[in-house]
């Protein structure tokens, strides 16, 4: 019985592996042995920072909430306690949207909140 050497099948699988090292820097993306302990590397690195990024950004819009309700008067937890009380159903992104590009739409709410703390 002949030899079976896998050649379409391991050339496949060190192509996949080198095109997805494109662009690394030097032998990491030439090498069959550095492009994939690069690679691995990366990929925990990008699975790990897709979640980064979320934490991220809710601390960024709690950021410019906090900016926007503190020029209105409101602390950042007094107003959330305000938007929960009057029943406003919008997330910090929304509000974080609202405050940057719309000011006075976002005082609006923030009145809402101060007039569902006092109630």
């Amino acid at each position: 019985m002949p030899r079976v050497r896998c050649s379409p099948a391991s050339r496949a699988r060190r192509k996949k592996i080198l095109k997805a090292a494109k662009g690394f820097v030097g032998g990491r993306s030439r090498t069959l042995k550095q492009a994939k302990e690069t690679l691995e590397r990366a990929l925990c690195y990008a699975y790990r920072d897709r979640k980064v990024r979320k934490r991220d950004f809710r601390s960024l819009w709690i950021t410019r909430i906090n900016a926007a309700s503190r020029l209105n008067g409101l602390p950042y937890n007094r107003f959330m306690e305000g938007i929960k009380k009057a029943g406003l159903e919008l997330d910090r992104k929304i509000l974080a949207d609202i405050a940057v590009a719309d000011p006075t739409a976002f005082s609006g709410i923030v009145q809402q909140a101060q007039q569902a703390l006092q109630v």
